[in-house]
């Protein structure tokens, strides 16, 4: 009997660990509240940056995710 090119068992695939995504959870959740809140809140009194530049380049992303500026 001949040989079959496709093997017949799935390799063993290793599974990720907690320990390991963690940090990544961690990381992609600060990022995304920072983003939220530079897109979301970054103008009036919360204001981290003076002037209106961060609100102008924020601009067109806020009215695309519903939040109100003016």
């Amino acid at each position: 009997m001949a040989h079959s090119a496709v093997p017949t068992t799935a390799p063993a695939v290793a599974p990720i660990s907690i320990s390991a995504l963690a940090p990544w959870a961690v990381f992609v959740g600060v990022l995304m509240l920072v983003l939220l809140y530079l897109v979301g809140a970054e103008q009036g009194a919360t204001a981290l940056f003076e002037g209106d530049t961060v609100h102008e380049w924020m601009h067109d992303g806020r009215h695309l995710l519903g939040f109100p500026c003016h």
